[in-house]
Formats: structure tokens, C-alpha cells, sequence
């Protein structure tokens, strides 16, 4: 799939579901089959009213401009389907959930990109669509959540953590830039300004349990224990009258959600501070030391940002 494509037109395509066929006939289901079986998020519909959405981009479920219309795919397919009641988002790549934006790609792969009909860019769009959808949404966090893993992750309506293998991250502040995907806006109304503050501007690994206690997530459980949690809380969820759901979900977003334009300025600020000199520095030593193929940076990011602001 090419990354050039825009969010209009992959919105008819065609969304992975196990066991249930969606591509239509001939050149052009055979296309979409191929687009999806490319695709970095894998849909399985457990139940009408209940989907998993599966994220498979290894070795780290990085997050690049051709997964900008992937997850457009997935977003516009939640929103489109009138039986869905809840989705929940994990990864099937070990020690990581998703993690941060891709610095290899030519950064206009990315700022050549349309806004969405919104008038966002179209990865802060499809993180403030997901917040107000009425169906239910769940990160279910194993392994690292870096980046735009945090950020898909916050902007979910509810997060579950490994206590053994989540471990949480904003990161950037470390590379020199800023982040992009809403955290500013969204992390001060869910854990209050200091803890805020303290994750953005420590650049820090957040694991599991202290997450649980700054209420970065809902529960810290432990590993074998998490996915029968999830499973077991989305299946109640799904029987529930799907109307009664997007009425309390709307009712709790006037009083939680931070206004559109404090998300879309994120995006922007993340465009302008990782072309600055500190910021193409840092990440030009984080590739040179292995960023992006060496798992030992990918796990311990939060080092090797520290050690790149050290003096040369």
C-alpha cells in the first residue's frame, strides 16, 4: 500500500475479519484482500457487537506514514458498522504494543499528506474520532507503548496494562521534539498537570503498576491474567443496548475530552520540532546507534535518548 494514498480513498476498502469475507469480486476484492493482508491492524469480529483489533508490524510495531491509512481503515470501519458495541486494540508482536513514529521515511511522506475532512491532520482525525465514536474502545497494553502507542492508547476509553510487560512512554522531550498524537491535551485531565508534566518532560519509562497508581491506565493486572479481563469486560460490554452505550460515552466525553484543536495543535508542533537541529541530532544518533533495528535501543529508548543529550 502506498503511503501516498489518502484516507478517502482506502475508506471503501477492504477490512480483514476472520472468518467472514468483506473484499466483494474479482481484480478488485483481490486487490483489497492483498491491501489487507498487508495492513498493520488485523480485525477479527468475535462477535457482531464485539472486535479485536490485532496490531502485527514487526519487529516493534513501529507507526509510520503507511499506517496512517491503515488505521484510517480500521477507524472508519468501527464507526460504519451498526452492530459494534466495543473494540479492543492489542498487539500480536512480543514486548511491544505500538511504538513511535518512523524516522527512516522522508518526513514528507507525511506533511504531504491532506488534512481529513475534519480539517486535522489525519492521525490526530483518527485519534479524536476513535474518543468519539459510540462504540467502546480498550487498549489491552502488552509491552511497550511508546509514542504513538501511548497516544492510541489514551485516546481509547479504557486501558489495561501487564503487570510484568506494559510498560508506557512519551518519549520525545529525550529525541528534542514534541509529541504529536494529544498527550498534552489528554494526559493533565486523566492523571492532573504534575504527573502530566513528570511523563512528558522526564521522557521516563512508565512501567505498569506506577501507571496503574498515576491512573495512566485502569488496572495494572497480572500478565496471565489480562486477556481473560479484557475478553471477559468487552463480552459484557457487547451485550448492552448499543444506544444506552453512545449516550453515556457522549454524556462522559462533554466532561473529559479536551476540544479537538488542542489535539490537532499537537500534530503540528511534532512537525515543526522534529526538524529542529537538537531534534535531527538526537534522532540521528539514535538511528546511528540502532533505532529502529537493534531491539536493545527499542527496550531501553529512555536510556539512549539521555545518553544522546549528552555532550559529544
Amino acid at each position: 500500500m502506498k503511503p501516498t494514498q489518502t484516507a478517502a480513498a482506502l475508506a471503501a476498502g477492504f477490512i480483514l475479519v476472520t472468518g467472514l469475507a468483506h473484499a466483494g469480486s474479482g481484480a478488485e476484492g483481490a486487490a483489497a484482500e492483498a491491501r489487507a493482508q498487508a495492513s498493520h491492524y488485523k480485525i477479527t469480529r468475535v462477535t457482531p457487537g464485539y472486535w479485536r483489533v490485532s496490531i502485527h508490524n514487526p519487529p516493534f510495531n513501529i507507526f509510520g506514514p503507511e499506517s496512517i491509512p491503515m488505521l484510517n481503515e480500521v477507524v472508519t470501519a468501527i464507526e460504519k458498522d451498526p452492530q459494534l458495541r466495543v473494540v479492543v486494540f492489542e498487539s500480536q508482536v512480543p514486548g511491544f504494543f505500538h511504538t513511535h513514529y518512523d524516522f527512516i521515511q522522508p518526513l514528507e511522506r507525511t506533511t504531504s499528506m491532506p488534512p481529513a475532512a475534519s480539517g486535522l491532520q489525519q492521525f490526530p482525525d483518527m485519534l479524536v474520532r476513535l474518543t468519539k465514536t459510540g462504540v467502546v474502545s480498550i487498549a489491552s497494553i502488552r509491552g511497550r507503548a511508546t509514542g504513538v502507542g501511548s497516544e492510541l492508547a489514551l485516546a481509547c476509553d479504557m486501558r489495561f496494562a501487564s503487570r510484568e510487560k506494559a510498560v508506557l512512554s512519551q518519549f520525545e522531550i529525550g529525541a528534542g521534539f514534541v509529541p504529536g498524537g494529544g498527550p498534552m491535551a489528554r494526559l493533565p485531565r486523566l492523571i492532573g498537570r504534575g504527573r502530566a508534566l513528570e511523563v512528558l518532560l522526564s521522557g521516563n519509562d512508565i512501567p505498569a503498576e506506577l501507571a496503574e497508581r498515576y491512573g495512566y491506565v485502569n488496572r495494572a493486572l497480572p500478565d496471565a491474567e489480562l486477556d481473560k479481563f479484557v475478553d471477559t469486560l468487552a463480552r459484557r460490554i457487547s451485550t448492552f443496548d448499543k444506544q444506552s452505550l453512545n449516550e453515556i460515552k457522549q454524556l462522559v466525553n462533554v466532561a473529559s475530552l479536551p476540544p479537538d484543536q488542542e489535539v490537532g495543535e499537537e500534530w503540528g508542533a511534532f512537525l515543526k520540532s522534529v526538524q529542529r537541529p537538537a531534534a535531527q541530532h538526537n534522532i540521528k544518533k539514535l538511528l546511528e546507534w540502532g533505532l529502529q533495528k537493534k531491539p536493545e535501543i527499542e527496550v531501553h529508548l529512555d536510556q539512549y535518548t539521555g545518553k544522546a543529550n549528552l555532550p559529544d
